[in-house]
């Protein structure tokens, strides 16, 4: 359900789907891929871009773990039934930094995505879903692929945690990153997007730009507008880096 590309351009021989929780995320991304070979998808939400030998869709899956699994499950059962899969998931956008390790603009790709608050609170404290005897809470990202990503976009890579409560408060903040001494960044459609991946066999990557610290909500601490020009300018990256990974590698 998504685009060919046009007449005349070059057939992607990997295809990555660019998952983004809203509109602005994915123009964001759209912006590394000026000129010729963008074009609106049958599939809504969904942008279709090539870059030399690796073609992008990418879709606005979404706010929220939920939503962000469901479309990207759509968009990767589509692409699988029409004979044209994809090679590549990533999950992208803004999001929350833990200061001072991620400071605002920059770049983080995940080693580890982790829902933060699947589980169970008790009385002892948090137990995810792994240690109530089912689930996973982390998906890692291929090795090789987060080396290929930092290399190029010179982001620092770490933990990205998924919830679906926003932190606002320094407590919170700080018990996040008790039970996660790795983490880098907080976001809401990573694991999301991750497990949809899984079920369909597909490598996933998640990148973040950091727009907000992790802690008190202060609106006027916020630099969204250059957490979106950090996007643009790591896919201007990393999609050429991405050309030389083989998916099969993972």
């Amino acid at each position: 359900m998504v685009l060919q590309a046009e007449e005349g351009l070059i057939t992607p021989s990997v295809r990555v789907l660019v998952a983004t929780a809203v509109p602005a995320e994915r123009d964001a991304v759209a912006g590394a891929f000026p000129g010729p070979g963008a074009g609106e998808s049958a599939l809504p939400g969904t942008v279709r871009v090539v870059h030399a030998a690796t073609g992008f869709d990418l879709l606005a899956a979404g706010v929220g773990p939920a939503l962000a699994a469901a479309s990207t499950a759509t968009a990767l059962t589509a692409a699988a039934l029409a004979g044209r899969p994809y090679g590549l998931v990533v999950s992208a956008g803004i999001g929350g930094g833990f200061q001072p390790a991620a400071p605002l603009g920059s770049l983080v790709v995940a080693d580890a995505i982790t829902a933060a608050d699947l589980g169970a609170e008790t009385a002892d404290g948090f137990l995810p879903v792994t240690e109530l005897g089912f689930g996973t809470v982390t998906h890692r990202p291929p090795k090789s692929l987060v080396r290929v990503a930092c290399g190029a976009t010179g982001a620092r890579a770490g933990t990205v945690l998924t919830v679906s409560t926003v932190t606002g408060t320094a407590a919170r903040a700080a018990e996040l990153r008790d039970r996660h001494p790795g983490a880098l960044a907080e976001g809401m459609e990573g694991f999301g997007v991750a497990e949809a991946a899984a079920a369909h066999g597909v490598p996933v990557l998640e990148v973040r730009a950091v727009s907000n610290p992790v802690g008190p909500r202060d609106r006027a601490a916020w630099r969204i507008g250059d957490a979106l020009t950090a996007l643009t300018e790591a896919f201007g990256k990393l999609a050429p880096a991405l050309e030389s990974w083989n998916p099969h590698d993972h």
